[in-house]
């Protein structure tokens, strides 16, 4: 091939690459600002519903402090998730043009719902004055119900991606009729989307319980943390056993439906019965090389008996087999191992709570609170490697590769180190801000307007 031949070629897969980093390096960064968006409205509910019923000040000043600092997230969330939108276009503009009419309907209903949320946000923190206790909490409900409607429809967007249906295409392979109810409920709708939203409760209770555990491991044991620490931690203790049973639950369906990815995350050569499960190790053609084998685990936790058939990746043709199997390998084992780990926390807090009906008061305990927070986000992003190199090379399953996807426009790298320098800059913006409120908190600042529910001061002319 002469030079200007490859020229094209090398081109366009620079820009695949420069496309696919800046993806998920966008995407890395606003799943976990939506993950608060979707779980941190029932943590506040159920502090101000525990401060309203017990006439407990501790947790509404709880309250009123995470939804301060959720319109931070919020607002952080809202430029970062318009960013990612617009990536779609500018970034996979031949998937849009293609498929766009299938894929852009649950993208259009999250919208409506992300409005109503920072809508109900406002009327929440803005009613922390005006309302009365009881209708003040219940102005907060639509905060809940719309954070769950957003995270399923862009969830659904996402398993239409892995097993699409619902639309007709004309024969220039373009979407020209579509079915919106099929899109949504695809099949794989029914375990990525619980799957997902017990993702953000876990992420969101951790991370908030870590927060006060750090403080506890300094000293402040007032009510107000142990209290800060045992709600959000409770919420996410309860959803990590329901996780673990939905995430199995969903294992055996990728196994079903998308055989390929399954067998990169497990490493199968060769398909057959009595597949053994590898813990760890590096993936080569020859086999898992380093790690630790259970023998026939694998086919039995796909279909509970070690007869079952699995599919390998020699019944997968080579350019369509998911590349990178030892990331998605380890990815898939470092997600369940943190699970696991996680788990295990929550049985030590059911434990001491049923015994003494109080939290572990051990440094050990709280150390492990500690480091939860920062654990369940590395489970969150190692769950979506598997979920998106998993599916590779398709962009949408069986119908279009992401190669085919890819803009053909210059300068993608340019493009990706200032949305390095965009987020670095909104990042430490939010970090510093929710700093300086966490202080104004701890050092009591006196609050200018009065005490939560109380009539506004008057003002002297």
């Amino acid at each position: 091939m002469h030079l200007p031949d490859a020229l094209p070629l090398a081109a366009s897969a620079s820009n695949l690459l420069a496309a696919r980093e800046q993806m998920a390096f966008t995407l890395a960064f606003h799943i976990v600002l939506s993950c608060l968006g979707v779980a941190l409205p029932a943590t506040i509910l159920l502090a101000n519903y525990i401060g309203l019923k017990r006439d407990d000040e501790a947790a509404i000043e709880l309250a009123k402090r995470w939804s301060k600092a959720m319109a931070v997230t919020f607002a952080v969330g809202a430029v970062t998730g318009t960013v990612l939108t617009f990536e779609f276009g500018l970034l996979w503009p031949k998937f849009m043009d293609r498929f766009g009419a299938a894929f852009g309907i649950a993208f259009g209903i999250e919208g409506i719902f992300f409005f109503l949320e920072a809508i109900f946000l406002a009327i929440y923190i803005y009613g922390w004055k005006r309302l009365s206790g009881w209708a003040h909490f219940w102005a907060g409900v639509p905060m809940f119900l719309t954070g769950i409607g957003g995270a399923f429809a862009v969830v659904a967007a996402n398993s239409w991606m892995n097993e699409p249906q619902g639309f007709t295409l004309n024969a220039a392979g373009k979407v020209v009729d579509t079915e919106p109810l099929k899109v949504l409920f695809n099949p794989a709708t029914g375990y990525e989307v619980p799957h997902m939203i017990l993702a953000a409760y876990m992420v969101t209770g951790f991370l908030v319980a870590s927060i006060y555990a750090v403080g506890m491991l300094k000293g402040r044991r007032d009510r107000l943390h142990r209290l800060g620490l045992l709600i959000p931690l409770t919420i996410a203790c309860i959803a990590t056993p329901i996780q673990l049973f939905v995430g199995d639950t969903a294992a055996r369906e990728v196994a079903d439906k998308q055989p390929a990815k399954f067998a990169g995350i497990e490493c199968i050569q060769e398909g057959g019965g009595h597949q053994t499960e590898y813990l760890g190790g590096v993936c080569t053609a020859n086999g898992v090389k380093f790690a630790i084998p259970i023998p026939d685990l694998d086919s039995f936790l796909v279909g509970f008996h070690a007869d079952t058939q699995v599919t390998g990746l020699d019944e997968i043709p080579k350019d369509e087999r998911p590349p990178a199997n030892t990331l998605l390998h380890l990815a898939f084992d470092a997600m369940v191992g943190i699970g696991s780990a996680l788990l295990l926390l929550g049985l030590w807090l059911a434990w001491s709570w049923w015994k003494r009906r109080e939290i572990p008061q051990t440094h050990w305990f709280l150390r492990a609170v500690a480091i939860s927070g920062a654990g369940a986000v590395l489970a969150l992003w190692f769950g979506w490697i598997v979920t998106e190199v998993g599916r590779q090379p398709w962009i949408v399953q069986g119908y279009m590769r992401t190669s085919e996807a890819v803009t053909d426009a210059k300068g993608i790298w340019f493009s990706f180190g200032f949305v390095l320098l965009l987020y670095a800059t909104i990042g430490t913006i939010a970090i510093l801000v929710l700093r300086g409120m966490s202080r104004r908190w701890r050092e009591g600042a006196a609050e200018p307007e009065g005490t939560p529910y109380s009539p506004p001061a008057e003002t002297a002319p």
